[in-house]
């Protein structure tokens, strides 16, 4: 074989596993649309309260002007994923929501909790969503370190669960100084963009 064509094959190559890659992005998991009175229930800990600015200026708050929908501030600073579980289910009778915004488990990783704990309350979160007739996006929340990477079981949770995943805004946001307003909470400015970051996902998952 002469060189020209190594490379030719080299270059074919590259090229068949580069679309496979955008296919496997283009592949994220779709939700049922919206209906125009959907309530939406953003569940969580002080990342949806809006510790770090004032409820108007949380997420649920800015995204729900963005989408002109019921979204209910369901967050509860300092909460752990044990106490989360508890409480999410009376909330699913009370709201009836059409969709479950997750983002839970950001005491539990500050607090060094058992990880798999986490994420097997989780688990029990989703499925309780999906009982009640609750479509779910999960949002990945950083192991507050110097690199701010993701804890992996988001990613694990998603997958197993066909799940729209929100992976990064939170890393971004606290990667940013001009974004949070201390170590581990946005700002205003940076729940503005978890807020758009959030309405893209609808967007991409086909919720609206």
């Amino acid at each position: 074989m002469t060189m020209i064509h190594t490379i030719k094959n080299y270059t074919r190559i590259l090229f068949i596993l580069l679309m496979a890659g955008l296919t496997a992005c283009d592949s994220s998991p779709q939700l049922k649309p919206l209906s125009n009175s959907a309530v939406i229930l953003a569940f969580g800990d002080s990342l949806t309260y809006g510790t770090g600015t004032n409820k108007q200026q949380a997420y649920p708050s800015r995204l729900q002007q963005m989408l002109s929908r019921t979204v209910v501030n369901a967050g509860v600073p300092g909460e752990i994923s044990k106490t989360g579980l508890a409480r999410l289910g009376g909330l699913l009778k009370r709201h009836r929501p059409e969709l479950l915004i997750l983002c839970h488990g950001a005491n539990d990783i500050l607090r060094h909790s058992n990880l798999k704990q986490t994420k097997d309350n989780l688990q029990q979160m989703i499925d309780l969503a999906r009982a009640n007739n609750t479509q779910v996006m999960l949002i990945g929340v950083p192991e507050f370190s110097i690199f701010l990477s993701t804890a992996g079981f988001y990613r694990d949770l998603a997958e197993s669960n066909q799940l729209p995943l929100e992976n990064t805004v939170l890393s971004d946001i606290l990667g940013n100084a001009n974004l949070k307003s201390d170590q581990i909470h946005p700002n205003s400015k940076g729940y503005e963009i978890f807020a758009k970051r959030i309405h893209r996902l609808l967007q991409e998952s086909g919720a609206i």
